[in-house]
């Protein structure tokens, strides 16, 4: 795995800046990356390879430093979270541009450097990731979601669909098992349906023929599946969940899985002041 080649974050460069254009001059990271993904064609052995040992993949690292890049390049701005702009000049910025901007901002990094004037200012370009700050609770989060058991991952999947509105929701699986891990009851003004679930603690991007398994496994017993995992979702396992004339699959990666958990305060609380504070209570997950 470590030895398929994955672009360079210079290399993804001018790809990313696209995206931002093609988007509508502003997306969410998750969406920036997806679109990147798609037009390069990445394979899905690319989009498996991990960062060091995750639970990030690769190519979202140097995706995010593409990103980094371009806006002290002065090509995109992200002022509002997780949100990420094409400015005035990004907007009509050609290739060569691109190539050039980024050649003069690596020299004035390198000035930086050697400035002591300079070296606050370089120090806040080089962290400012733009998401880097939420990446961090993210990474540990999952990081604590990884050292769960299995079965209190599902558990922890069932409490989080009855606090989303889940009327009702089983775990049925035995950990391991490829087929339904629970099974849940959600109601949509009058009318309810069951939604079968599958949980993934996964490290890196699960596969179309993921999809296809659990999509397998609800046949004959249901129509409509959840997918929850601590990893990504390839480019092809997203459409392979919505596939026209398949039952649909909807997916739940580690980035939404943690957005969901904070928003129902399981294990997650918030101290907003100027900037949110994001706290992890490791004992509400060893207690699941």
């Amino acid at each position: 795995m470590s030895q398929v080649a994955v672009p360079t974050h210079v290399d993804l460069l001018w790809p990313t800046l696209n995206a931002v254009r093609d988007l509508g001059g502003s997306a969410k990271l998750d969406e920036i990356n997806a679109h990147v993904i798609e037009r390069e064609a990445f394979s899905e052995e690319q989009q498996a390879v991990l960062h060091n040992d995750g639970p990030r993949t690769e190519i979202e690292y140097r995706l995010a430093w593409a990103r980094t890049y371009l806006k002290g390049m002065g090509a995109l701005d992200n002022s509002e979270r997780a949100v990420w702009s094409a400015t005035d000049a990004g907007r009509t910025m050609a290739e060569e541009e691109v190539t050039r901007r980024h050649h003069d901002y690596r020299l004035s990094l390198r000035q930086a450097r050697r400035d002591k004037k300079r070296a606050a200012r370089e120090q806040t370009i080089e962290e400012a990731a733009g998401e880097e700050e939420e990446r961090d609770w993210k990474e540990e989060l999952l990081s604590i979601l990884l050292e769960l058991p299995s079965d209190r991952f599902e558990h922890l999947a069932r409490r989080l669909l009855l606090e989303a509105g889940f009327t009702s929701a089983n775990v049925t699986g035995r950990s391991g098992d490829e087929g339904i891990d629970g099974i849940g009851l959600y109601r949509l003004a009058l009318v309810s349906f069951p939604v079968f679930f599958q949980c993934k603690r996964y490290r890196g991007s699960v596969r179309a023929g993921a999809v296809r398994d659990f999509r397998g496994a609800m046949a004959g017993r249901g129509d409509r599946g959840l997918l929850i995992t601590t990893g990504t979702f390839t480019a092809e396992a997203k459409q392979e969940a919505t596939r026209d004339g398949a039952p649909p699959i909807d997916l739940i990666d580690g980035s939404a899985l943690c957005d969901l958990l904070k928003e129902h305060r399981m294990g997650v609380r918030t101290e907003v002041r100027q900037v949110e504070d994001v706290f992890l209570d490791r004992e509400f997950f060893a207690e699941i």
